[in-house]
């Protein structure tokens, strides 16, 4: 579970049952509570150098109220992003939030989820009679810090009673006992992030190991929910064909698991967010070298080094023919 150094309320938080409840619990533990104006802008994270800053941004929570009426879209995996959290304690050496969140990747989570659902309804009420995904986990890992928000559990119930809409989100993390019991109607798919050991070793830094991640994965699947795994980023080093069967080989609980899905996402970079890993992980050692790459120009106007076609055709080919042959009832959504 989470547990932060330090809780940051904006004023307007407190006006919510939500807020109210949280700051008087913090203010009974042994965390430091202060006020911002504004959850986007944030000042008073400890810190001499920017990686002191950014690990201490990392234990630090926000509680605001989020204003903005308008939903990011989501692509490949949705619609629309549903915005319950913003940030995630994890430290993922990969992780492309060190550059969408800057130097200073503190945790936010909103008071007024009422109002957002209701945001979620409207997106749901202009695309009928279509069905409407909302993705929770764009920005965050909501589950991190589910036992302060409960917003998950909120939207789950939510999205239950949504005939032409459905929610999924994505996790690394693993405390699910709260929403086993829940009425989802198979309405939200629950994904969990993974990858083989070596890379969460290496590279996955403050977050549950594999074995814990899957032992989550098999409760959320005897509670009914549709189950999905993310494998990402698929780091094409060395043995990579080697570590990838062994870690689908664990998966093989799910074998016959009627509703699961996969997405497979290979490890890519932009400029900038090399220049940022170097700085807050100077002794890393991703794959970070342009001139094994290819250059490719993103969805959202900036260019990414990415493997070239030959390779990411064989890795491509490599997932398709262990996961149809190890998982012959699932699916996979989407290869990139």
């Amino acid at each position: 579970m989470f547990r932060p150094e330090r809780v940051f309320f904006e004023k307007g938080a407190l006006s919510y049952p939500l807020g109210e409840k949280l700051y008087h619990d913090f203010q009974e533990q042994p965390i430091e509570v202060k006020f911002t104006t504004s959850h986007n802008r944030v000042t008073g994270i400890p810190g001499k150098s920017a990686m002191e800053k950014f690990f201490h941004a990392k234990r630090t929570l926000v509680v605001g109220v989020r204003k903005s009426r308008e939903f990011a879209t989501c692509r490949p995996s949705a619609h629309y992003q549903l915005p319950l959290a913003t940030g995630c304690p994890g430290t993922c050496e990969y992780c492309y939030l060190h550059t969408n969140l800057s130097r200073s990747p503190y945790i936010r989570i909103y008071v007024n989820q009422k109002e957002i659902l209701e945001m979620a309804e409207g997106y749901i009420n202009k695309r009928l009679p279509e069905n409407t995904v909302f993705e929770g986990a764009a920005t965050a890992d909501p589950l991190s810090v589910e036992p302060y928000s409960g917003a998950l559990a909120k939207a789950i119930t939510f999205f239950a009673d949504q005939d032409h809409a459905s929610f999924h989100f994505v996790t690394k993390f693993t405390d699910v006992q709260s929403l086993l019991d829940l009425e989802h109607r198979g309405k939200t798919r629950f994904r969990f992030s993974i990858n083989n050991p070596q890379v969460i070793t290496t590279y996955e830094h403050a977050t549950p190991r594999l074995e814990a991640r899957l032992s989550a994965a098999e409760k959320v699947a005897s509670a009914g929910y549709p189950l999905g795994f993310m494998i990402a980023p698929i780091i094409a080093e060395d043995d990579w064909e080697k570590n990838y069967s062994a870690l689908l080989d664990q998966l093989h609980p799910f074998s016959n698991y009627t509703d699961l899905t996969f997405e497979l996402i290979t490890h890519r970079f932009t400029a900038r967010a090399k220049n940022v890993i170097k700085d807050l992980f100077p002794e890393t050692k991703l794959p970070l070298d342009e001139e094994k790459r290819s250059f490719k120009w993103g969805q959202f106007g900036y260019g990414k080094y990415v493997y070239p076609k030959e390779q990411m055709a064989l890795i491509n080919n490599f997932f398709q023919e262990q996961i149809t042959e190890k998982f012959p009832k699932a699916k996979i959504l989407y290869f990139v």
